[in-house]
């Protein structure tokens, strides 16, 4: 089939459009399996009723003998052949899917902490596409069979009895359509609140997880798990009435699958006692009505589950709320940035400008509903230049820094380095060594590890940049040496150390500006002082923005930025703002350790 691009159409629609034919293929073998499994049955009512007459010959009873073993291997081989065709449109469709989610979020990867929760995030790539799967396979499929199967069996019946072919057709429309829905509808509110009462749990879950070591020294451990206790209850008392309501609400269809047998066999009677129908055919129409009445009970509670993709839906919706444009056309004009940037990018770092860099009236919003993120900020730093953006969560920190680096482009004004814009359609600039806050370290060997920075350097470049940043002697006491491993996120290491190795790989790529995030948080202020000094002297040369919430080290830089709402509201040098700003002087004062 050819490929067909979905992007900015709906995730569901849209692929059952796609794929219809082949989804009404596994729907017509899903209603013939269904079919086979009541001709079984009819023919072995049948064959059972015409054996206890006692036929005089064998060969009275072996049509039906061959029909009840034909119509048994094949529900087995159409059952077969309707899961394969509908479980391979549906993974065809899974795989476009995910493709599509991949070029969705794949371009804001330099700032997906800032757009996506982790959770959310995990269940975009782990759980959503999934759940979207089973939409396909356990609800639109058996649906489909249903409907086949009722139009076929009421017309059947409306073919020998108009009237109680009309009644029955009443009938299974409430196992099929009227039953369904007052389930769902009386299960709404309590999914609603199940689903709040979970969300809180795991909330308040995570925040002890992260938060543990405060709650055993404020001994408020035993409150916490009351807490959380009582709220799982909560939240399981609710899920227990859900699950009570199913099993009610099966236990009434499945009385309606006996009413209804029982309608089918004294309807069968009636034919035989006015001479319409042997009465060999009696039992074949009480037990083909299992499989039939079967089939409209669970494409019924499937559609109950329906609410469950809600949230699946929505957000996969979310992750391209922004993204208009087709995806061959954006990923085209993306590869065209990408290409251009990168050659530009290569000439800047061969000039002797490399890190002057220069913002001219910048202003980003992530959409026209919201407020600017960053608005109107000009700001030059020249090659080897430092300066400090400060202010608090929320005040736009975070935005200036993605275009700085190139991973959004400004709505309003420019940003360029030595006169060519940064801005590289989603990938990673060449021009920018990064710095945050938790760098990672993987359970490699150390050498490995400072390798991220260039895989081709030599152990001797190794052993150069650990040298700078004060870890030789650290390294080669290590039982293996470079050749130690590092143990999961680096856990041989302290906070500090993980630091210094991760500038070791940013000494390694040699980028010309150096954008810290954050670095030294978390850190013990002895540790901090020390870590800052070797950072601005390695560093030295180099052009240095670094985002930070407090004023440890602003003595160092040249310029001083304070941001608020997106706006500058305070800059100058460190000394500039001490003699002119009590503001500054204040601040500073409450966050400047005594070492």
């Amino acid at each position: 089939m050819r490929a067909v691009d979905n992007s900015g159409q709906g995730w569901f629609l849209s692929y059952l459009r796609q794929y219809c034919w082949a989804f009404l293929a596994a729907a017509l073998l899903g209603a013939l399996a269904i079919g086979c499994a009541g001709a079984l049955l009819f023919t072995s009512g049948h064959l059972i009723t015409r054996s206890a007459l006692k036929p005089e010959n064998i060969l009275m009873v072996y049509v039906p003998i061959v029909l009840v073993r034909t119509f048994g291997f094949s529900k087995a081989v159409i059952q077969y052949l309707e899961r394969l065709v509908g479980h391979d449109a549906a993974l065809r469709l899974v795989s476009r899917m995910r493709v599509r989610l991949y070029r969705a979020v794949e371009p804001q990867a330099l700032m997906i902490r800032s757009k996506f929760r982790t959770g959310d995030l995990l269940g975009l790539l782990a759980e959503d596409i999934d759940q979207l799967q089973n939409i396909y396979l356990k609800l639109v499929l058996p649906a489909l069979s249903a409907l086949l199967i009722y139009a076929i069996g009421i017309s059947a019946l409306g073919w020998m009895d108009g009237t109680f072919a009309l009644l029955m057709a009443l009938y299974c429309a409430y196992l099929l359509l009227i039953a369904p829905a007052i389930s769902l509808w009386t299960s709404l509110a309590k999914r609603r609140t199940f689903k709040r009462e979970r969300s809180k749990a795991y909330q308040e879950l995570t925040d002890a997880l992260f938060g543990m070591s405060d709650l055993v020294l404020s001994g408020r451990t035993e409150r916490f798990l009351a807490s959380f206790a009582g709220r799982q209850n909560k939240a399981a008392m609710v899920e227990n009435s859900l699950r009570r309501g199913e099993w009610r609400s099966h236990w009434i269809a499945q009385c309606v699958v006996g009413g209804g047998i029982v309608i089918m066999t004294a309807w069968a009677g009636g034919l035989v006692a006015q001479n319409h129908l042997e009465a060999t055919w009696l039992a074949a129409f009480a037990l083909t009505a299992f499989p039939l009445l079967d089939a409209f009970v669970r494409a019924g509670e499937a559609v109950v589950h329906a609410p469950e993709y809600q949230d699946s839906l929505r957000r996969l919706k979310d992750t391209e709320k922004n993204t208009h444009t087709p995806a061959v056309d954006k990923e085209q004009r993306a590869t065209d940035v990408t290409a251009e940037a990168t050659g530009t990018h290569a000439a800047v770092r061969q000039s002797g400008n490399a890190g002057e860099l220069l913002l001219d009236n910048v202003s980003y919003r992530y959409s026209e509903q919201q407020a600017w993120s960053v608005w109107n900020i000009s700001m030059r730093v020249p090659q080897g230049g430092k300066v400090a953006l400060l202010g608090r969560s929320g005040a736009g920190k975070s935005t200036l820094l993605n275009l700085i680096q190139g991973a959004l482009q400004p709505e309003e004004g420019s940003v360029t380095v030595a006169g060519v814009p940064v801005y590289t359609g989603g990938a990673y600039s060449s021009l920018f060594a990064v710095l945050n806050q938790q760098p990672y370290l993987f359970d490699t060997t150390v050498a490995n590890n400072i390798r991220l920075g260039r895989p081709d350097a030599s152990l001797e470049e190794v052993r150069a940049v650990t040298e700078q940043v004060g870890l030789g002697a650290l390294i080669d006491s290590l039982p293996e040496g470079y050749d130690t491993r590092m143990q999961e996120t680096g856990l041989r290491f302290s906070g500090g150390e993980r630091q210094r190795i991760a500038l070791a790989r940013i000494l390694l790529q040699n980028h010309p500006i150096v954008l810290l995030d954050e670095p030294t948080v978390g850190l013990d202020p002895p540790t901090e002082h020390e870590l800052m000094q070797t950072m601005f002297r390695v560093l030295e040369g180099k052009t240095l923005i670094w985002i930070t919430h407090h004023l440890t080290g602003m003595e160092h830089m040249d310029e001083v930025i304070f941001m608020e709402q997106g706006g500058i509201s305070m800059r100058g040098s460190h000394e500039q703002l001490w003699q002119e700003q009590s503001r500054y002087r204040n601040l500073y004062e409450l966050d400047h350790p005594r070492l």
